[in-house]
């Protein structure tokens, strides 16, 4: 890992609106561009998006999913869902210890927490072993509180108006 963070922080990207994954994802690409390495865990997604296929063969952006190939709802959580997200977890936890990331994000994994998934306790753990060089971005809805306070830079991404609201889903190059 090459040392260009002398201090590493934590981020947050929350709120309803759209565009957290893929300010993520935008920074670890920025990043890249300086030699800097990131690994990307996806908690709860297991489904294909263009960014897997993108970040395949990056030689300095890792990316992983831990998560159902299904979109799932809070009340069809059943235990291989928690599961999942724990040894989800415990593996962005050797890549943060690894010393070979200069950036970790754990995407969506508020939305976990918000699931029940993980705990906020597990979490906060988490960034309780954070290298002091490494910088570490959480994303998803509904950051818990605990959650904004330990973070050096909260963004809220808040929704003014969605195309999703008249009837138009998800579309290939643009949500997934």
């Amino acid at each position: 890992m090459k040392e260009h963070i002398s201090t590493g922080n934590v981020q947050v990207y929350t709120g309803d609106g759209k565009g957290k994954t893929t300010a993520a994802l935008g920074l670890a690409l920025r990043a890249s561009g300086h030699g800097m390495r990131a690994y990307i865990g996806q908690f709860m997604k297991g489904q294909h998006y263009g960014e897997l296929d993108a970040l395949r063969d990056h030689p300095l952006i890792t990316i992983e999913q831990y998560g159902d190939v299904c979109c799932i709802r809070r009340e069809e959580v059943t235990p291989e869902h928690v599961a999942q997200a724990h040894r989800g977890l415990e593996r962005a936890r050797e890549a943060l210890l690894s010393g070979e990331y200069d950036i970790i994000v754990l995407d969506e994994v508020n939305v976990t927490i918000w699931f029940g998934l993980l705990t906020v306790k597990e979490v906060l753990a988490f960034l309780d072993e954070k290298p002091e060089r490494v910088e570490v971005i959480l994303t998803g809805r509904r950051a818990p509180q605990e959650i904004i306070e330990r973070a050096d830079l909260v963004t809220e991404m808040r929704e003014v108006k969605h195309y999703y609201q008249q009837g138009v889903l998800a579309r290939e190059g643009i949500e997934r």
